[in-house]
């Protein structure tokens, strides 16, 4: 009995590894605007994306420059919780900043 009983949790262990696959990833993406600050977009990115400041200015700099840039990629849950979090951010100090968040190819 205790042979099949091995042969069942190995099969089940088999098929297991086979039907689990990672959840699937988003980047959220910050988008440019004519009247968030520079500076407000750069303390948001490193404290809601815990970027450094040098990370932080080059994601600024890309948002300003090419009207988007991709401040993380997270699964489904944790990136919908950064983007209310810069939503709320925005909309105490009445910025219009705005996120997205798009599957990542």
């Amino acid at each position: 009995m205790s042979a099949n009983t091995t042969v069942d949790k190995e099969k089940l262990k088999a098929e297991l590894a086979t039907t689990t696959q990672p959840p699937p990833l988003y980047q959220v993406i910050m988008l440019n605007d004519d009247f968030t600050t520079m500076e407000f977009v750069v303390a948001v990115l490193t404290s809601v994306f815990r970027k450094s400041a040098a990370e932080a200015e080059h994601i600024m700099l890309t948002i300003h420059y090419q009207g988007r840039g991709i401040c993380g990629v997270y699964p489904k849950d944790i990136a919908a919780t950064r983007i209310q979090q810069v939503h709320h951010l925005a909309e105490l100090e009445q910025h219009p900043l705005k996120c997205v968040m798009e599957p990542v190819p």
